[in-house]
């Protein structure tokens, strides 16, 4: 008997096969009743239960071949079947959007109906008889968001989009190689395919040096599944979280602060706010990918092209240049007013502890924004300007490019640069707040007398750290609809950082043992002509490593921290794990996706190597703690700087960014003159250095 999780991923696995096919690599199969079959296939139902069901003549060669017993899944009738035209206007084979207001409505919808079934077992079936007749994106962001947020699936693991849509991800040379690999080969004797680094532009385009951050596969997945956890539409239960809106500010903060100390590293320049949507975009994007669903590609951006008015009614969006221009005034008028206006037409205070929170719901739209009419969709309307503007008005049939979909946007050098105009509204905002005070920043318990890395291994280097290339093997054999069964490996290559600790000495004046948090970041110290960065510049690009409580007793306390234990990252099997092929109750049922990737915990830095400001401050807890069961231990707890926390509130009272979110007090000029009045704080500096090499990751 098929256990729940299996029953949710066979459901999940090649989602545009039917489900009649057997799932699990040949050894999963779903009886339906016949009127559950769409249209194209009820009147030969019978045939297909006897080549495809379980006590088939495939279903026993792989039984020969593999001694698996096949695990059948009974799925009920329903006493009502659902009414799914909310959703159906979404052709299945079409392309879906997070960023279309009209697609974030159906998935609401359907969310709410999967949340709304009784039990786990009547969402099976309910699941079953969707899965068919709906657009497979849509219906797999649904599931996915239900499934994460209803108290009696919890326990299920959620599969990746890589493992579900690879497409999104790979070079198509890649796809085919894999199809060819699986055919011809035999399960156990197949080989890896393997993907080019860069396979989107060459050298001669400059903008190309960081195609390893923005079209590296940790990265992108991150980003999508923040949004799975985070949706913009959905039941209350689903959308309504602690601190939403400011981490949405906190977490698009932080790629930009990253992504901009490695341009600098690059030899490339500041990331330019996409202020003014009327200009040609001199940037352009030739991603290369193909959707497999119905063979169209994601169409490039040529440069200079320019944003019009998007209005295409088979997609049931019209969304116009004015009205962006629109939404920016009003919301610059809330900023600089510092309150917003509801729709019963109070006003809602935005220069306090929550206003970053309100903010960031207005900005992004989400369901809980105060005032949608008045704000308009911002952040969502600019991306689908951009992801149309090779064909505004729909007249070649083509769909979105990159910028239309969470997994592929950050692909794109223009996501940065309009981020970074969102981004610059935030800082407008927390430029009215006033700077922290000595009282807020000092903690009298204690002086932290020495702060330095070291890599992890004997004898390792003292404040020097190093990153390097990583060739990597993922399977994506779950996500090869109407492909060969089995496995299917793709080695592709990623920035990786040599592990390191972290190693404080804090003395602690208090009579007993205490609690107080460590926060760690790193600053960077030139731009990318060697010039100093002025301390504004500095504290805004401060990258947060991690962030940790402590247990301290009286007197000196020696803290050796693992790099690998940070607050932000998850490690490497939880980005790219195969939890549609795991087995029930392994370590897998644990998985949490939802974290900056492990191998991108530093920045590139260059093979000369490049010095940057090391900060670690020592924080009071009682100022600190949010009075939630925190154990960085347990569960997804271990990466929640950027996630939160699983229905619990954030683990820290503190602002996101803190102590860098707000301009320093006058007289501050460096980062050395922050740090000097605080014994709880301490720089140190270190070197990070790149080997222009490649290392083959272990595999088991």
């Amino acid at each position: 008997m098929a256990d729940l999780t299996q029953k949710f991923h066979g459901l999940l696995q090649r989602p545009l096969e039917p489900l009649f096919l057997p799932k699990n690599n040949g050894t999963l199969f779903y009886e339906l009743p016949e009127h559950f079959l769409t249209t194209r296939y009820r009147p030969i139902g019978q045939n297909l239960a006897n080549r495809f069901g379980p006590s088939s003549p495939a279903s026993s060669q792989v039984n020969n071949d593999t001694g698996v017993q096949p695990t059948v899944v009974t799925i009920r009738d329903l006493e009502a079947v659902p009414d799914l035209t909310f959703a159906t206007w979404i052709k299945r084979r079409d392309s879906f959007s997070l960023f279309n207001a009209e697609h974030r409505k159906a998935a609401g919808k359907l969310t709410k109906l999967f949340m709304n079934q009784p039990d786990a077992d009547t969402l099976v079936d309910v699941a079953a008889y969707a899965r068919d007749r709906l657009n497979a994106p849509l219906f797999q962001y649904a599931l996915s968001v239900a499934l994460l947020h209803r108290p009696d699936t919890k326990s299920v693991t959620v599969p990746s989009v890589l493992h579900l849509f690879p497409d999104q991800f790979m070079d198509p040379a890649t796809n085919a190689r894999m199809m060819e690999e699986g055919t011809i080969v035999l399960d156990e004797n197949r080989m890896a395919i393997s993907m080019s680094m860069n396979f989107t532009a060459s050298d001669d385009e400059p903008e190309q040096r960081m195609a390893f951050f923005r079209e590296d596969i940790g990265v992108n997945l991150h980003h999508w599944h923040w949004h799975l956890i985070y949706p913009g539409s959905g039941p209350p239960e689903v959308v309504r979280k602690d601190r939403r809106g400011e981490l949405f500010y906190y977490m698009h903060q932080q790629l930009l602060a990253r992504y901009q100390v490695d341009r600098f590293a690059q030899g490339l320049g500041r990331t330019e706010p996409l202020a003014n949507v009327r200009e040609p975009l001199r940037e352009p994007y030739y991603p290369k990918l193909l959707r497999s669903a119905n063979n169209r590609t994601y169409c490039p951006r040529y440069p200079g092209m320019s944003l019009s008015d998007v209005v295409r009614p088979s997609d049931r969006t019209d969304i116009r240049i004015a009205d962006i221009e629109s939404s920016v005034a009003r919301v610059l008028e809330a900023i600089d007013a510092g309150f917003a206006v509801g729709t019963d037409g109070g006003r809602v205070p935005l220069d306090d502890a929550r206003g970053i929170d309100v903010l960031g719901n207005i900005l992004e739209r989400s369901s809980i924004s105060i005032n949608r009419s008045l704000y308009g969709d911002l952040h969502n309307s600019a991306h689908v300007l951009l992801a149309y503007i090779h064909d505004p008005r729909g007249t070649y049939l083509e769909s979105f490019g990159v910028m239309g979909g969470v997994a592929t946007a950050m692909r794109d050098p223009i996501f940065y640069r309009w981020h970074k105009f969102i981004d610059n509204l935030f800082l407008r905002h927390k430029a009215r707040l006033t700077p922290y005070t000595a009282s807020e920043l000092s903690n009298s318990n204690v002086v932290l007398e020495s702060l330095e890395t070291q890599l992890d291994r004997t004898g390792g280097a003292v404040n020097s750290l190093l990153t390097f290339l990583e060739r990597s093997q993922v399977d994506l054999g779950a996500g090869l609809d109407f492909g060969p069964t089995g496995s299917a490996f793709v080695s592709f290559t990623h920035l990786q950082c040599a592990p390191f600790v972290y190693r404080l000495r804090i003395n602690s004046s208090a009579r007993t043992n205490r609690q107080d948090t460590v926060r760690i970041f790193l600053l960077p110290r030139q731009n990318e002509q060697g010039r100093p960065l002025s301390f504004d510049d500095r504290r805004l690009l401060a990258i947060e490593l991690d962030s940790f409580r402590v247990n301290l007793r009286p007197g000196v306390n020696s803290i050796v921290r693992q790099s690998a234990n940070s607050s932000v990252t998850i490690p490497y099997e939880r980005t790219f794990g195969n939890v549609v092929q795991a087995n029930a109750g392994n370590a897998q049922s644990r998985f949490c996706g939802c974290g900056w990737p492990s191998h991108m915990l530093l920045p590139k830095g260059n093979t000369n190597g490049i010095e940057y400001d090391l900060f670690a401050m020592v924080s009071r807890f009682e100022d600190d703690n949010a009075n939630v069961d925190f154990n960085e231990s347990a569960g997804c707890d271990d990466s929640y700087s950027f996630c939160g926390l699983r229905d619990r509130v954030y683990p820290s009272r503190r602002p996101m960014g803190f102590p860098f979110d707000r301009r320093a007090s006058n007289g501050v000029r460096s980062v050395a003159d922050f740090v000097a009045p605080y014994r709880n704080m301490r720089l140190a500096t270190v070197t990070l250095r790149f080997m222009n090499s490649v290392i083959d990751r272990p595999t088991n």
